[in-house]
């Protein structure tokens, strides 16, 4: 049987389902065109990740498809619901990236305090000529060990965040409308473990005892953090979107920046995707990634095999 990793699946992934005798196609196929390559070749599995996506139309036109996959956590470019209901296996790997994406959280929140996302595009500038005004303009920085991190979200990803900032030493609070409290375990490297139970609070209770706030939510109808939200907020916060784009209502983040209500924004997401504001990307307080919560190596590994145990599972 053959399978189309239309965005690319790592050489681990490769490896599992070649060694279970299925032939791993990593062509990369244009959106318009993929109905048509993927009857024209027969293909049983598509594999996507945020580039592809899986529809109503595109499913309708594949009746050989057995299985869709999605390497990572969110499934919102893929008709989840009807593809089940004309008998697709619906996969994805929600476990697999979270270390990574928590990573990034605090990548982005370690550059905001410390000014680094500005410093390092005015040094190449200005580096040689005002050193010593540079010096002075980034020598405000602050800690995050004893500060609030509020976490809206609270479920992989989220309780990753929390065991970094835990192990930072800062105080955790969250929020999740689906979860009253979680176990929280904090490995260390020599296989101890730090057990702490964290109760969820409202959302509202969250942004007005944060210093930082990260989100960890799906793709949903309505912003999660608009104007009212920001105004909950204590002044001078900070915020990181490393979940979905269009979560935040950006028009009202960039006031809120402007007004200094917010020190600092720090962006691996956006509402226009993969054309993002200019207003965001030339922002003097925004730390920007191109959406690469998931992309380590590591991760990459984790989500390849996981997707080819499943697809065996499925189909061998």
């Amino acid at each position: 049987m053959k399978i189309l990793a239309n965005d690319g699946i790592s050489q681990s992934g490769i490896e599992v389902l070649t060694e279970a005798g299925f032939e791993v196609i990593t062509t990369n196929v244009a959106q318009e065109q993929l109905a048509n390559y993927i009857n024209e070749n027969n293909i049983t599995v598509l594999l996507v990740r945020s580039a592809t996506t899986a529809r109503k139309e595109l499913i309708d036109s594949c009746p050989k498809l057995k299985v869709i996959g999605r390497g990572g956590v969110g499934m919102d470019n893929i008709d989840v619901e009807y593809a089940r209901e004309k008998g697709l296996s619906v996969i994805n790997t929600p476990a697999a990236s979270s270390s990574s994406v928590a990573e990034l959280v605090f990548a982005h929140l370690y550059g905001g305090v410390r000014f680094l996302y500005d410093s390092n595009r005015n040094m190449p500038l200005e580096g040689e000529t005002h050193f010593n005004g540079l010096k002075k303009a980034y020598a405000k920085g602050i800690e995050l060990r004893g500060k609030t991190m509020g976490i809206i979200g609270f479920g992989r990803i989220g309780q990753e965040v929390a065991k970094i900032a835990l192990g930072v030493g800062m105080k955790v609070v969250a929020a999740d409308k689906y979860i009253e409290e979680a176990n929280v375990s904090v490995v260390l490297f020599d296989g101890q473990s730090l057990n702490i139970v964290i109760k969820t609070l409202s959302v509202e209770e969250v942004l007005k005892q944060s210093d930082f706030i990260s989100l960890h939510v799906p793709a949903q109808k309505d912003y999660v953090i608009g104007s009212k939200e920001f105004d909950m907020m204590k002044k001078g916060a900070a915020i990181v979107n490393a979940a979905r784009g269009g979560v935040i209502d950006e028009v009202a983040l960039v006031d809120a920046l402007d007004n200094n209500k917010l020190s600092f924004a720090c962006l691996d997401t956006f509402e226009n995707e993969p054309k993002p504001e200019l207003k965001l990307l030339m922002h003097s307080k925004i730390s920007l990634t191109p959406h690469i919560g998931a992309a380590t190596l590591e991760a990459q590994d984790r989500i390849g095999t996981e997707l080819g145990q499943q697809i065996i599972s499925i189909l061998g």
